[in-house]
């Protein structure tokens, strides 16, 4: 019988990386904390422009320090960050939750030495950052998104306008960004006010008639209302314009990162997203990582270009699938305190390749693929929220294994996962039946 009483010997901490420094990042002063045996004043302050931060350095490297620790700070870490890492320094950004000190007195100077001490100790982890060449391409896609916002935006407001000017075109049209709605809106804005020769702007696929589109034109025209959707139309093409530039600088820096050759056939057809970007995503994205995430039932161009753009193509710093799956906050929690489960809700997390991936699950519901019968079989047990995480955590882990082993990804169909399914749940009836001392019968055998 094993010893029910042991002794352990408890061990202090002990200290992992002598040459340790902590900042306190600010917008005006950052705070630098080092050991105080290394320097008659182990804590600095330093300026945020550019010569500064290299007298920073320069104290650092007298010191001997080779391993710094900072919190991430709004935007006004991001140089100091690319700065101690030309310098040859190994930064670690830290999370600020995981690094709040103890209640009372807080300052800079103490932020920065509790810093220190804990990276010293090694009780810290870096927050997962791809290469500078991959924080460009993400860069670079994040603008983007940034300026799809802005022109949906600009649509809102030429609605607005519409509206006050009572044209009740969104009643028969479902967008008034679309072909016929932009038509009839840049129509408008050049002079025309005849409702029968706006609506002969109407595309052939609009369910509404002309006769209901004229109706729905009959406004008051106003010039101040005018004025408005004027100007909403000329800030939407110039967004679209600045769309464009960002489409080019994107395809450049993808053309930049290529590591492989081929070329892909033509690949499942998908509906047609109209913010795509304009050039072929797909064949830039093969070049990059080497397989085609588009096979994969739910993701697109356009979702596999966010992800891609998240993370890169090198997976080396996710020892496993569940370490990239509890990155992207799509795990259970494990929130147990004396032996019960108190919570299992996975974290909020603003993480984008993420938010992208739970959009991509939520399009398999009308999928006739095994990866729509898993989510469908989600919805039926759980809540829709808890069917979508579960979905994209499968997408996740695909994604993970075609880019680690470098294998496409095969369907094996709606039936195939049904079968599959089935015998499961007969396995474990079966074996459920015999722990209680029952035995299944076919229904034939039995009639």
């Amino acid at each position: 019988m094993a010893q029910r009483n042991r002794r352990y010997t408890r061990k202090g901490l002990e200290v992992t990386n002598p040459d340790a420094a902590g900042i306190d990042v600010g917008g005006a002063m950052h705070y630098v904390a080092v050991r105080e045996d290394v320097a008659e004043q182990p804590v600095r302050q330093f300026g945020c422009v550019t010569g500064q931060l290299q007298q920073m350095i320069e104290w650092l490297h007298s010191c001997g320090v080779k391993v710094v620790a900072m919190e991430s700070t709004g935007v006004y870490w991001i140089p100091v960050y690319e700065m101690l890492e030309r310098a040859g320094f190994e930064v670690l950004l830290v999370n600020a939750r995981h690094v709040k000190g103890l209640p009372g007195r807080k300052s800079d100077v103490q932020d920065c030495q509790w810093l220190q001490q804990l990276l010293m100790y090694g009780l810290l982890k870096g927050a997962f950052r791809p290469s500078d060449a991959v924080c460009g391409w993400r860069s670079l896609c994040r603008q983007r998104a940034r300026r799809i916002k802005e022109q949906a935006r600009y649509v809102q407001h030429m609605q607005k306008a519409l509206v006050q000017m009572n044209i009740q075109l969104g009643t028969v049209i479902s967008d008034v960004a679309g072909v016929t709605g932009q038509k009839i809106v840049r129509a408008i804005v050049q002079g025309e006010r005849d409702p029968h020769e706006l609506a002969a702007y109407r595309d052939c696929r609009i369910k509404a008639s002309e006769e209901e589109i004229a109706a729905s034109l009959l406004g008051n025209w106003r010039d101040e209302h005018l004025f408005e959707l004027k100007q909403a139309l000329q800030a939407y093409d110039f967004c679209g314009q600045l769309l464009a530039e960002c489409d080019q600088e994107i395809e450049r820096v993808m053309l930049g990162l290529a590591e492989h050759e081929g070329r892909l056939d033509k690949g499942p057809r998908r509906s047609k997203n109209r913010n795509a970007p304009k050039f072929d995503v797909r064949q830039r994205l093969y070049e990059i990582c080497g397989v085609d995430l588009t096979r994969i039932d739910g993701i697109d161009a356009s979702t596999a270009l966010v992800v891609l753009s998240e993370i890169g193509a090198d997976m080396s710093r996710f020892k496993t699938v569940k370490h990239f799956t509890s990155w992207l906050g799509l795990c259970p929690g494990t929130k147990i305190s004396g032996g019960k489960e108190l919570g299992s809700a996975t974290k909020r997390s603003a993480n984008r390749a993420r938010q992208a991936l739970k959009l991509a699950a939520a399009a398999l519901r009308s999928s006739k693929s095994s990866l729509g019968a898993y989510y469908r079989r989600m919805c039926a047990r759980m809540d829709k929220g808890k069917a979508v995480t579960a979905a994209a955590h499968k997408l996740a882990r695909y994604i993970y294994t075609m880019l680690t082993r470098g294998q496409e990804y095969v369907d094996q169909g709606q039936q195939y996962y049904e079968e599959r399914y089935r015998e499961r749940v007969l396995r474990q009836m079966t074996r459920r039946a015999g722990e209680l001392g029952f035995r299944l019968v076919p229904a034939e055998a039995g009639a």
